[in-house]
């Protein structure tokens, strides 16, 4: 009696222990209007563009069994060349309660499956010779409504649907069973039946209606994790995991090179075998020579676009790449982990940094990460040891960066990402962080998670990201915990972070997920985390938010920038500006402190450092600009000199108050814009100019300053009030509510007891000066009564902005004194402030 084995040879037609069982091929016609043709070895693949589409590489074929089974007892050799066999099983219910099991079998170049169907009802004759029980099967790969032609000449098959009907043999216990075998090379597809009893007329489909569907060449694969990992059988197989919970059909797209737009090989993935709750997945064997990848998803309100894998994490040309991240050696890297209180920030924009002529790089390098490594020089010059970087994920060239449509790439024009690494290594050698601008609350207006799952992914506006939402909630964690364990990036600030805040249905949430996730995941634990409420989506000013924080979010202070604009500008009241230089206690009192304050004074969008003197035009009311006198450029001394003090008080205010200070690429050497949008690229050329030179050399001293005087503006904790005493001009008190003061005056007692760990300094360092600073705001001078000293202590003067340049700063100082000073108790020192002008004094001892 004849017995299907799984070792026969396939061909043509095939001899099975002296029968003859007829074989199938795929048709060597191709059935479409439009295809391509690729090569793999010596053979060649042909596909189609619509949703049909097959393989014409050699003969498909498989043996069709109508003969009894039996029994076999498979003996292992202990030969070492014995093949591998592969299995996988499927099981399935019918309504009637009958299971229906599938084995596919993998051994040398061969799939072997058997079908066993456990029914009473459905089987015929008890001679063990014929069966009633008839399996009606075809194959598919992109449409599983759409079985593909076999070129196999047999009654059994229908020309028009393409479907083959195969007899079972009835085996032991009331179990029918049938065998095929198929060609190893033509997989991957599916093996799509239903079962009927031709005398009864009776069908027999799943419990859910549908087709019994069985992929051979590729597995069901895994859920977790989502997208692209290795299969089971490791560096054997790609599993594919993609989160889609409305889409009625998921076809995964591969592709063999990475220059056509039209996937060489579409496979329909079944929602009872490659699905998992609302995760679509498969395992696809590596011996296919596929480049790229995406999916089809397939429903009622969505196009049928191939979109990109969220979860890629290397694109190329919108689509995932399966190629993985070379390798690369970090060597003996090691984060600086600077406290926050001691950083002192530089945000640049990778592209605008280094792309101008003036930087003197190769063409290859301008604009990219390794120019911004080639740079490092100028950053160590200002005293800066973190770079805040502009988004730099992969984003719409057309929005910018602000508007990315991937969470796991750098974006292309910037370099490769092994030269992201190179910046990364370079930049903490020298001491310097990286810290990312990142979007996770819009994205943009196509690509992106467009076309996946609308309802899940997106907001009712359909440009905001349901952060909050379980799924997006992990994509956001593994795009953070990527970025860090990749990347070695040292922390990020969220851009638009109010929108952190909402619900799934939009609604304000006081302790949203997400933000509460970030905050105690292990892998983040030490990194900083910054909340920045801006929104690029309106170009204004970011609104007040209460950010939860769990002690553990900085904030970008827009509070400050607002009221330290007003101040230099003569409006306002003085209570603001005293609230924002000693750490802005309104806000961060709250079980922080200061050095969770991000204080900065122009920002990459809006007006520039220079551009905020220059321009007051109702245009940029918003801004709280005021342009000393007239109307942009001008060639008038005077307007030119208020400009240039106004300058100076910005930073000098910026670089004395308690938060961490951060500059804004260009403002050191008046880059100006005169626009609301976008930066013009760094100009080089103009650190040469006299401005530039005065400029980045005040910079770099008021961050010495800080450096050597942490005990005061490097603080973890608020200054103590029995240590600040506030003046008018007078030493009186102050009128902190009225808009007419524009003047305040502070002094610093140094505190007298040991140095915390949070404020240390240099032992060779003074510990115990005191400190006096002034502000003038007013058209008018002002003058300034300071604080008497005990015998043998006297003023130096640091800083006076209204100064001609070198001399409106020293490091040495220079010493003031009474006209008139007795000998035994030093007289009172009053000192002129002229008009937009600021003042730093430090007490020295006179002996020294």
């Amino acid at each position: 009696m004849a017995v299907w084995s799984p070792s026969v040879g396939i061909g043509s037609c095939c001899l099975l222990h002296n029968v003859i069982t007829e074989a199938w091929r795929f048709p060597s016609t191709c059935f479409s209007t439009c295809n391509n043709n690729t090569k793999r070895g010596s053979k060649t693949l042909r596909v189609t563009s619509a949703l049909q589409s097959y393989h014409r590489l050699s003969k498909i074929c498989a043996s069709k069994t109508s003969t009894e089974l039996k029994e076999e007892v498979s003996t292992r050799s202990s030969q070492v060349d014995e093949p591998k066999k592969v299995t996988t099983s499927y099981s399935f219910r019918t309504k009637s309660g009958a299971l229906v099991k599938v084995k596919v079998e993998k051994k040398r170049e061969k799939y072997s499956i058997m079908v066993y169907v456990s029914s009473l009802e459905l089987i015929g004759g008890d001679d063990g010779k014929s069966s009633s029980l008839v399996m009606v099967w075809g194959v598919y790969r992109s449409d599983s409504s759409c079985f593909l032609p076999l070129d196999f000449e047999s009654s059994s098959q229908d020309s028009q649907t393409h479907t083959t009907e195969t007899l079972f043999v009835k085996g032991s216990l009331s179990e029918s069973k049938l065998g095929l075998e198929f060609d190893g090379k033509e997989s991957p597809f599916s093996l799509s039946f239903r079962l009927k009893n031709p005398n009864g007329g009776l069908e027999m489909l799943t419990h859910r209606d549908t087709n019994f569907c069985v992929p051979v060449g590729f597995t069901a694969g895994r859920p977790l994790p989502l997208g692209l990992s290795s299969g089971p059988d490791e560096d054997n197989s790609w599993n594919f995991a993609f989160f889609s919970r409305n889409a009625k059909s998921v076809v995964l797209c591969l592709y063999d090179d990475t220059t056509t737009d039209k996937p060489a090989l579409e496979l329909d993935l079944d929602p009872y075998i490659n699905r998992t709750g609302d995760v679509w997945h498969a395992s696809v064997e590596k011996t296919w020579e596929f480049v790229r990848y995406g999916y089809r998803c397939l429903s009622e309100e969505e196009a049928e676009d191939i979109v990109l894998d969220p979860y890629a994490r290397v694109i190329e040309k919108f689509l995932g790449s399966l190629s993985k991240n070379p390798c690369f050696d970090w060597g003996r890297d090691v984060s600086p982990n600077i406290p926050l209180e001691k950083l002192i920030v530089y945000r640049l924009n990778v592209k605008g940094f280094t792309q101008h002529k003036s930087s003197k790089l190769p063409t290859n390098i301008a604009g990219t990460f390794t120019g911004v490594a080639e740079k490092v020089n100028h950053l160590k010059t200002l005293g800066t040891n973190a770079v805040l970087l502009e988004p730099i994920f992969s984003f719409s060239e057309q929005n910018g960066p602000y508007f990315p449509f991937h969470f796991f790439s750098p974006m292309d024009m910037y370099g490769p990402s092994n030269s992201m690494k190179e910046m990364v290594k370079r930049l903490h050698s020298e001491g310097i962080e990286v810290l990312l601008e990142v979007v996770f609350t819009h994205t943009a207006d196509s690509g992106a998670l467009h076309g996946i799952d609308e309802s899940c992914y997106y907001l009712d506006s359909k440009s905001y990201v349901n952060c909050n939402f379980p799924v997006v909630q992990e994509l956001v964690l593994e795009s953070l915990r990527y970025w860090v364990t990749e990347f070695h990036v040292d922390g990020f600030c969220f851009i638009n972070a109010s929108s952190l805040l909402r619900g799934v249905h939009g609604e304000h949430l006081s302790r949203p997920p997400l933000v509460e996730a970030i905050s105690f995941d292990p892998l983040l634990a030490g990194r900083k985390l910054i909340a920045d409420c801006w929104d690029p989506h309106d170009m204004k000013m970011p609104k007040e938010v209460r950010f939860p924080h769990w002690k553990r979010w900085a904030e970008v202070n827009t509070r400050y920038c607002r009221n330290v604009r007003n101040f230099v500008r003569g409006r306002g009241v003085l209570s603001d500006l005293a609230t924002r230089i000693c750490g802005s206690g309104d806000v961060f009192t709250d079980g922080r402190g200061p050095a969770f304050s991000f204080n900065y004074i122009s920002r990459n969008s809006g007006l520039s450092l220079v551009d905020l003197v220059s321009f007051s035009g109702p245009e940029v009311a918003s801004e709280l600009s005021w342009n000393c006198g007239e109307e942009g450029a001008t060639n008038k001394s005077a307007v030119l000199q208020t400009r240039l003090k106004q300058i100076r008080n910005f930073l000098f205010i910026q670089y004395i108050s308690l938060g961490v200070p951060v500059l804004n690429m260009g403002d050191e050497c008046g880059v100006s814009t005169r626009g609301l949008t976008s930066r013009k690229p760094f100009d080089w050329n103009m650190l040469a100019s006299a401005f530039g030179v005065q400029i980045t050399q005040f910079i770099s001293f008021m961050t010495s300053v800080r450096g050597r005087r942490s005990d005061v503006f490097q603080r973890r904790n608020f200054l103590k009030p029995e240590n600040i005493f506030w003046y008018a001009n007078d030493q009186t008190t102050p009128k902190w509510e009225d808009p007419a003061s524009k003047f305040l005056a502070l002094e610093i007692k140094a505190e007298r007891e040991e140095e915390t760990t949070a404020s240390l300094v240099e032992p060779t360092e003074p510990k115990n000066n005191d400190l006096f600073i002034g502000f003038n705001a007013s058209d008018q001078p002002e003058n300034v009564i300071l604080p008497p000293l005990p015998k043998g202590s006297k003023w130096r003067r640091l800083v006076d902005t209204a100064l001609p340049s070198p001399g409106f700063f020293s490091v040495e100082g220079e010493t003031v004194v009474a006209e008139e000073e007795e000998e035994e108790m030093n007289q009172p020192v009053m000192y002129e402030m002229k008009p937009y002008s600021c003042t730093l004094f430090e007490t020295i001892n006179a002996s020294a």
